[in-house]
């Protein structure tokens, strides 16, 4: 497996063997079972993949070979390299200065830039139309290119069954970086439309059957559909792909449910006819989302008190692994070790509010206390270290780091 080289201050030197030790037991990442770090007085069952995925280590790899080659030159970020704070942050404490926010906003006008300016494209991929607006200023746009592998994944399979006449169906959210790169590329090939969830995708399944008109999908789907699109010519044939960050589970459900809508509205209950309408997609979702959506499943499994989930507010894979804890166990999602501020007090963020809420007593008195502790494929492994280190702190009894490592081995 390739190693990058990325700053010593991401890694953790508690998780780093954790992780070693996991990957020398199960070569073939086939268990999912969490670890136990047990402390005494504290316990934390640890998810058995978490943190930096392949993607997002050749994106952070990239951008600081992009600072470290051009001493001297103008470096900007087409957007956040990705969703987590502290990477951000310290990249613009390097003079790294971003051109869009991540809803695709200006922040910096193109005609600022110039040939000598250097361009760093984030892990989500840029939409064609940006590549081409850059390339025309004269910036070289694949010289750091971090477009993580299985975004180019989904761009392929949305040309491959775009070129076999079928409509793109994106499952991803509308105004998310990663969704309008798809959908600028799907749409070279065929017309193209995004569904959030799967009740996006019923309503859509309205317009596949004629229960609603073309001038009530207009209004419905504003901001989602391709140029020209047609939707009673262009429902008739589809295939399904995904922004890699959504939950398997839920993209799988919407595939299945309209490709069963196309079965009853074309009466297609033999196999050999299914694909005259529906495309025979695999699953377009990047396998470090996958793992860690497994190991959380898996880490539910195991009793706890609460369950802590890290990384950026902003990251839609992490918000999906609050989902699933959020089922299963009082869960609370922060961005760093600073968001415990004492041993009873807490603030997280709130993804039903959108915002920040402090909560008291969030550490029950239980002995032991056990905690489920997990994040986003854009959480550096230091994040979550120091939440650890924090909790641990609380307790005087606890056992020595060194002593728990130890029985790993």
């Amino acid at each position: 497996m390739k190693t990058f080289d990325i700053p010593a201050y991401y890694r953790s030197a508690i998780l780093t063997p954790v992780k070693a030790y996991r990957q020398k037991q199960d070569k073939l990442k086939r268990d999912f079972t969490p670890t136990l770090l047990d402390f005494g007085p504290v316990r934390f069952w640890l998810a058995r993949h978490f943190g930096f995925c392949y993607g997002v280590e050749n994106a952070v790899e990239i951008a600081y070979k992009a600072i470290a080659e051009n001493p001297g030159k103008r470096i900007f970020l087409l957007s956040q390299i990705i969703h987590n704070p502290d990477v951000n942050a310290d990249l613009q404490s390097r003079g790294v200065r971003f051109l869009l926010d991540t809803q695709g906003n200006q922040l910096i006008p193109w005609f600022e830039l110039n040939a000598d300016d250097i361009v760093i494209i984030s892990a989500y991929g840029a939409p064609l139309e940006t590549e081409q607006m850059l390339t025309a200023i004269g910036v070289n746009v694949k010289q750091y290119d971090t477009t993580c592998p299985f975004v180019t994944k989904v761009w392929n399979k949305s040309a491959q069954i775009g070129q076999k006449a079928y409509t793109v169906v994106v499952h991803g959210k509308p105004l998310h970086e990663e969704t309008r790169a798809i959908v600028s590329r799907s749409q070279v090939n065929a017309p193209t439309v995004v569904v959030k969830d799967m009740t996006q995708a019923q309503r859509l399944a309205l317009y596949m059957t004629g229960a609603r008109t073309s001038a009530e999908f207009f209004d419905e789907f504003a901001g989602q559909f391709s140029a020209g699109f047609d939707p009673v010519r262009d429902l008739q044939r589809i295939g399904v792909v995904n922004q890699t960050t959504m939950l398997a589970s839920d993209t799988q459900g919407i595939a299945d449910y309209l490709k069963q809508v196309l079965i009853q509205q074309y009466d297609l209950h033999r196999p050999d006819l299914i694909e005259t309408h529906f495309a025979n997609t695999r699953d377009t979702l990047c396998y470090a989302t996958n793992d860690n959506q497994e190991a959380a499943y898996e880490l539910l499994t195991h009793p706890a008190d609460l369950a802590i989930v890290a990384g950026g507010y902003n990251s839609l894979n992490t918000s999906h692994l609050v989902e699933l804890c959020e089922e299963k166990l009082p869960t609370y999602f922060i961005n760093s070790e600073q968001k415990i501020l004492t041993n009873s007090l807490i603030k997280h963020y709130d993804l039903h509010s959108r915002q920040e809420v402090v909560t008291g007593r969030f550490l029950p008195d239980t002995d032991p206390v056990t905690i489920a502790l997990t994040c986003g494929s854009s959480c550096p492994d230091s994040v979550v270290e120091g939440i650890l280190l924090r909790i641990v702190s609380f307790f005087p009894n606890a056992r020595p780091i060194e002593e728990v490592l130890a029985e790993l081995a």
